[in-house]
């Protein structure tokens, strides 16, 4: 995988997770909270903005971490999407695609690194 790859992949890593944590703050605040005003539950942003500091630097253990960290989201979209009504469920849909690229982004960013971890622990051995 070439340089061109991996800039494309770290691209979408930030971009996806901005735009996570832009749709929670507007979901949970504006589109549709749980309470007329807003709710509480905005507060579950507060994880997504943990490891944006690594990602942004490319940090391949909080890009490894932060991979688990997603499936939170990724369960909670799949949730509130097939069982809210009206917009929430939508915005539910929004959340799980945007968890997807996430993920995707990641594995295919940290691949490389993977497999010459695993080569240089096979010449050690």
């Amino acid at each position: 995988m070439n340089a061109q790859h991996q800039k494309v992949f770290h691209v979408g890593a930030v971009a996806s997770l901005i735009a996570l944590i832009l749709l929670c703050i507007a979901w949970e605040m504006l589109l549709a909270p749980l309470r007329p005003g807003g709710s509480w539950l905005v507060l579950k942003v507060i994880p997504l903005l943990l490891p944006l500091r690594g990602i942004l630097k490319r940090d391949l253990y909080t890009m490894q971490w932060s991979s688990m960290l997603i499936l939170l989201y990724f369960g909670e979209g799949l949730v509130r999407g097939a069982s809210d009504p009206g917009p929430s469920a939508m915005l539910g849909w929004i959340e799980v695609a945007l968890t997807l690229i996430f993920f995707t982004c990641l594995l295919c960013y940290l691949r490389p690194y993977k497999k010459a971890a695993k080569a240089l622990k096979k010449a050690a051995e």
